[in-house]
């Protein structure tokens, strides 16, 4: 199973479902989490199902590929990390 990550700061939000989740795509493997954590899911998609621009998402230490889908391939003992984009001045 893949290991998804959230960044700390998105921790301090809300309490994020950190492990081991089964799944070949980021989506399935983000769908796999919320299914455990259902309040996350507004954090990291918006209401079409798509990344929200303040998120990014790696796989492997690469970024995602298509926001949208969420269908970039990650392998069995692939590393998923989240994390929330900060901005400011």
């Amino acid at each position: 199973m893949a290991h998804l990550a959230f960044t700390p700061n998105l921790a301090r939000l809300v309490s994020v479902p950190e492990g081991a989740f089964s799944g070949s795509t980021v989506r399935e493997i983000l769908e796999a989490a919320f299914a455990t954590r259902p309040d996350v899911r507004s954090y990291v998609l918006d209401d079409q199902g798509a990344l929200r621009k303040h998120v990014m998402v790696f796989v492997d230490g690469n970024q995602v590929r298509d926001r949208i889908r969420l269908d970039d391939p990650v392998g069995p003992e692939g590393d998923v990390f989240v994390m929330q984009a900060l901005s400011g001045g």
